[in-house]
C-alpha cells in the first residue's frame, strides 16, 4: 500500500492498526459469548480476490493549455479488504459500521490502490498553549453505510491538509512533461484520492462485490474498478 502523504506541517504518524482477525464468529459487543449480528458480524473479516481497473490519464499537453483525455489503461489485479472494529482515538470511535481498509495491486505498481475508512495519529501531547491533551487523533476518511449485505461509501475528507493522505492511487509520472516517448520515471507517485470517490456493492461475512469510482485530487487520473473476493 501506498505510503501516507510527507508531512508538511508537525510531525504527525499514522499507527498502523492492523484489521482484527479470528478464527471465532466475533462476539457481540454488548453480550460477550454470543455471536455478533449485523455488522459487527463482519469484524474481523479478510476477503481476498482481484480487481478489474480502468484508468483514464488526463494532461494539458495541448496548445492552448486545456485538459484533455490523453490515454486510457486497463489492469487486472490482485486486492485485499479487510473490516475490523470501528477505530478509536482522542475520545472518538469512527462513526461506521467498520473500520475498512482496502488495497488494490503491490503498493509501487502503477493503479495501485488503497483506501482507509479512518486512521489514529500521534501528534504532540501538548496544545499550542501548552496544554495537555491526548496525543491520539482520530481521522475519518469515509462515511459507510452497510444494511441487509450493501454497502455505500463515499470519501468524505481527504485529510490532505493534514498532510496524512492514505486514500492513494499510484501512478507513474513521465520525465518530462508533454513527452511520453521519454519514458516515466520509476516507482511511480501516489496522488490522493479526491472527496467524492464511491464505493458500492454486495458485502456479506462470505463475500464481496464491489464497484469503486472516483478520480485523483489533481484532475490527473479517473479510474474505476471491481473487486470480487472472498473472505479466508
Amino acid at each position: 500500500m501506498p505510503s501516507p502523504s510527507p508531512s508538511t506541517g508537525s510531525p504527525t504518524t499514522v499507527e498502523p492498526t492492523a484489521a482484527t482477525t479470528t478464527a471465532e464468529p466475533p462476539s457481540s459487543p454488548d453480550t460477550p459469548g454470543v455471536p455478533a449480528s449485523g455488522p459487527a458480524a463482519l469484524w474481523g473479516k479478510e476477503y481476498s480476490g482481484t480487481a478489474s481497473l480502468t484508468v483514464d490519464v488526463y494532461d494539458y499537453c495541448t496548445a492552448d493549455g486545456s485538459r484533455r483525455l490523453a490515454d486510457t489503461k486497463k489492469y487486472s489485479m490482485t486486492a485485499t479488504l479487510d473490516l475490523s472494529r470501528p477505530r478509536s482515538g482522542g475520545g472518538e470511535t469512527e462513526a461506521n459500521p467498520f473500520s475498512m481498509v482496502l488495497a488494490v495491486g503491490q503498493p509501487s505498481a502503477a493503479g495501485a490502490v488503497s483506501f482507509w475508512s479512518a486512521a489514529v495519529t500521534t501528534a504532540s501531547g501538548q496544545d499550542l498553549a501548552g496544554n495537555p491533551r491526548d496525543p491520539h487523533l482520530l481521522l475519518t476518511y469515509w462515511a459507510l453505510t452497510w444494511d441487509g449485505g450493501e454497502l455505500s461509501g463515499r470519501l468524505t475528507d481527504a485529510h490532505t491538509e493534514q498532510a496524512v493522505a492514505l486514500n492513494l492511487f499510484n501512478w507513474p509520472s513521465p520525465v518530462v512533461p508533454c513527452r511520453s516517448d521519454l519514458g516515466d520515471l520509476p516507482g511511480g507517485y501516489p496522488h490522493s484520492v479526491a472527496e467524492g470517490t464511491t464505493l458500492d456493492g454486495a458485502l456479506d461475512g462470505g463475500s464481496a462485490d464491489l464497484t469503486a469510482q472516483g478520480t485523483t485530487g489533481d484532475g490527473q487520473l479517473a479510474f474505476r474498478f471491481e473487486f470480487t473476493g472472498n473472505s479466508s
